[in-house]
């Protein structure tokens, strides 16, 4: 189960894989400036992750025209997100939880998936700029997406 919506979203500093090595991306930067979308995703490589990623980069200019930046969480490493964001052309922002501190912190682990290891459960949450969760939504199976039309009515609200 997720957080609960009107919780205090937990912060977070986690590396994304950038031009020039590893950035720093940390979700209170976003406080008081702007909204934060934060997907968790299972795995890197794999089709619903790839289709999921694919279709956000394709409609960022949605969510910032709603105010919000978007980020994305997997357990991958900041490196085979690199791969795979460029082999698909992702633009999203996409950052390693490879230890999974912040999965946990958001209640989102997916235990045991295809019997390779815990992993972050598919998992949309809208991060008010004041810090707030106003929309937590964990899918039933890693194959379900997100109700991008709540994501998106919430960010509007």
């Amino acid at each position: 189960m997720p957080i609960a919506i009107g919780s205090k979203a937990p912060d977070f500093t986690l590396k994304s894989k950038a031009a020039d090595g590893l950035k720093d991306i940390t979700l209170s930067a976003n406080f008081g400036q702007k909204q934060t979308v934060l997907l968790f995703f299972p795995l890197a490589f794999t089709g619903v992750c790839t289709q999921e990623m694919c279709d956000i980069t394709s409609g960022l200019s949605a969510y910032a025209s709603l105010g919000a930046d978007v980020i994305a969480i997997s357990v991958d490493s900041p490196f085979a997100q690199e791969a795979w964001a460029k082999a698909n052309k992702i633009t999203v922002t996409i950052v390693s939880d490879l230890n999974k501190t912040t999965t946990k912190a958001y209640d989102v682990v997916f235990p045991m998936l295809a019997g390779v290891g815990d992993t972050s459960a598919r998992a949309a949450f809208v991060i008010g700029k004041d810090g707030v969760v106003k929309y937590a939504e964990q899918t039933a199976t890693p194959k379900d997406l997100p109700n991008f039309a709540a994501v998106k009515a919430a960010l509007a609200q």
